[in-house]
């Protein structure tokens, strides 16, 4: 995101004196600290599939206001997590709390439903990667990075969720990505997504999913040039409203074995988990 900056600009009168208006549009921009990606979208090598809604400042130790889309987070209300150089990312189906540092997610969150994970079926996949335009240029992770890292791009908010074809472009943003161990990624993380799935689409109202990665320590191993960090772990909390439930997976970022047997909300914490289910009954 952006920090508050302040420049002089140089302004070039017309003929009869009056500022022009490409110059007046330029200083707008540089006193309300306007980003350049929000004026003109994706760079010309990595053209995202669809301009999501909102990316803003999130403030490290209070989580981010996503004020655009609250309609993924239960009752509204996005948890207080701690980021490092922290962005709030919106898309149509999910949201995104993203560091800057780490070049990966914090966490993501969806809000599942009987009727969008009917929706989901079919629609193919894109497999279009993409560059998330919207961040600064030294927060992203880009495709360079990942390639021959031995590592896949892990989707955490799964491209099989996501109810509408612009929504499935959207998750192939890098911003919802980590490196997984491929597998892990094609086998027993894909079958936990397959499970959540087929809970949601019995259960009888919301079934909201945070997803995320656990680093284990301070200085993880990382990937490319943009030194991407490698998660030591990967995790998904289910939480359903109605029967104030909830539970988690948590698996190995590595070759396994993998356990798709769930762990209490609790054990989720206590292994270093974020609470993100702080400000709701569960």
């Amino acid at each position: 995101m952006k920090s508050k900056r302040h420049a002089r600009t140089n302004r070039r009168k017309s003929p009869g004196g009056f500022i022009t208006l490409r110059s007046a549009l330029l200083a707008f921009a540089v006193t309300f600290g306007v980003a350049s990606t929000a004026l003109t979208g994706c760079s010309p090598t990595t053209k995202a599939p669809a301009a999501p809604v909102q990316a803003t400042p999130a403030p490290a130790a209070a989580g981010a206001q996503f004020s655009a889309c609250r309609q993924h987070f239960p009752g509204g209300s996005p948890p207080a997590v701690a980021a490092a150089e922290p962005a709030a990312l919106c898309f149509d189906a999910f949201a995104v709390l993203y560091s800057g540092r780490s070049k990966t997610p914090v966490y993501v969150v969806e809000r599942l439903t009987a009727a969008s994970v009917a929706a989901a079926q079919g629609i193919p996949r894109s497999d279009r990667f993409y560059e998330e335009a919207r961040l600064p240029s030294r927060w992203r992770a880009t495709l360079d990075h990942y390639r021959n890292s031995g590592y896949d791009r892990g989707h955490t908010a799964p491209a099989g969720d996501m109810p509408n074809a612009t929504a499935k472009a959207q998750s192939f943003s890098l911003a919802n990505m980590v490196p997984q161990h491929p597998t892990l990624n094609q086998k027993a993380w894909n079958q936990a997504e397959q499970a959540t799935r087929k809970y949601a689409a019995r259960a009888g109202g919301d079934v909201y999913v945070y997803t995320g990665p656990s680093f284990g320590t301070a200085t993880p191993p990382t990937i490319g040039a943009g030194k991407v960090w490698v998660p030591a772990a990967t995790w998904k909390v289910v939480y359903v409203p109605s029967e104030q439930r909830s539970w988690a997976y948590w698996m190995s970022n590595d070759d396994g074995p993998h356990s798709l047997k769930p762990i209490d909300y609790r054990a989720f914490v206590a292994r270093g988990g974020p609470d993100l289910l702080a400000n709701v009954a569960h």
